[in-house]
């Protein structure tokens, strides 16, 4: 099964991509298989929330950095106003980064979200109300990390876009300026 992955290149920083999955994992299978071995509701909301905290944090903060080189952040401004910031790396730098890294990342992003959902759906089958709590704020950390990339993502691609703008607007005018000054 492809899944559009770049063929015939090994990932650039294995160590990321590893505990970038790990916390994604860890959060899930703890969640899952807590169900089968811990009677007490407490520890599994504090552990499992816990375990996607780090996943978001190691996300947000580290993986989404090396990986696909976006950071985001969020500030509240003077007027108590939400504020997105974002960071990319430069064009050239986004260039080179590794195609395979970056398809483990947006992939797994993804996948994670879509996991939680779906266990958010058996436990409602299942009338378990108080484990959609859990399940809430972990798809809550997971969708803020997909909105955030994305913005990003899509921010870096505007700077990018409006960088070579006036690169070529830059060069054009300097083309007709030197045009009218051999004149």
């Amino acid at each position: 099964m492809d899944l559009n992955q770049p063929p015939g290149e090994n990932y650039a920083n294995p160590k990321v991509c590893l505990f970038h999955v790990l916390f994604k994992a860890t959060a899930l299978a703890f969640y899952i298989l807590s169900a089968l071995f811990i009677d007490n509701f407490v520890i599994i909301f504090v552990v499992t929330v816990l375990l996607a905290a780090l996943d978001f944090w190691v996300v947000k903060n580290v993986s989404g950095r090396i990986l696909v080189g976006l950071r985001w952040w969020n500030e509240i401004n003077d007027f108590g106003e939400s504020v997105w910031k974002f960071e990319s790396l430069d064009q050239e730098t986004l260039a080179r980064l590794n195609k395979k890294d970056s398809w483990l990342f947006w992939w797994t992003l993804y996948l994670t979200a879509v996991a939680w959902v779906v266990l958010g759906i058996f436990s409602l089958i299942r009338f378990q109300a108080d484990y959609c709590l859990i399940i809430g704020v972990c798809l809550t950390l997971s969708v803020a990390n997909i909105i955030g990339f994305t913005k990003c993502r899509k921010d870096a691609r505007n700077q990018i876009q409006q960088f070579a703008s006036q690169t070529i607007a830059s060069h054009v005018s300097s083309t007709i300026q030197s045009a009218f000054s051999v004149v």
